[in-house]
């Protein structure tokens, strides 16, 4: 981050390669916010977003109630052909972490919206704790991986698990139907 020429110094406010903010995004002033790649730890325009909530909200309100910035579940997407998306914990990560998983797979070459745009390559993978369908993290390689990743982030967030998602609707035929199919796999198996 550029810190240098803002007036940072004269005010004091820490600086360690981003500005130091608490996890309410206030710097050393309480009526001083920073918010985005200026204050790190991720430097996605989805995560400056999400934190240019946090501290409008903390901005306006903080002398009612004050937010904690949630980092809970950042997805992370590489736009590539195809894209690679990703949001929670990986196979590694969960050795790392001692966690008894297992990973649940789902081939889009099935999928009948990935054959008709011809684009059938690319999985779905989903790591769950050993027999439950709690969601730790998913990664979706495929057209649109960014996109059918939201629905994951969105389970990971509200807790809620791939029996939901199978009990969900999906139009078909759409990319999200790998979601259903996904947990699908994942249902059979248990």
């Amino acid at each position: 981050a550029r810190l240098e020429g803002y007036g940072l110094e004269a005010l004091g406010i820490e600086t360690d390669r981003t500005v130091v903010t608490n996890e309410y995004l206030e710097t050393l002033y309480p009526n001083i916010y920073a918010a985005g790649d200026i204050v790190g730890p991720y430097q996605f325009t989805h995560v400056a977003s999400h934190q240019g909530w946090y501290a409008a909200v903390n901005g306006l309100f903080g002398h009612f109630k004050k937010f904690k910035v949630d980092y809970r579940v950042i997805p992370w997407t590489t736009f590539i052909d195809p894209e690679v998306a990703r949001v929670g914990l990986n196979e590694q990560e969960a050795i790392d972490k001692g966690i008894d998983f297992e990973v649940t797979r789902y081939d889009f070459k099935e999928l009948d919206r990935a054959i008709t745009d011809s684009a059938a390559k690319g999985f779905i993978k989903v790591i769950t704790p050993k027999g439950k369908d709690k969601i730790l993290g998913v990664t979706i390689v495929a057209e649109h991986a960014g996109d059918l990743m939201s629905e994951f982030v969105l389970a990971m967030k509200h807790g809620l698990g791939l029996n939901k998602i199978l009990g969900t609707i999906h139009t078909y035929p759409t990319w999200a139907e790998g979601n259903k199919y996904v947990a699908g796999e994942w249902k059979r198996n248990h």
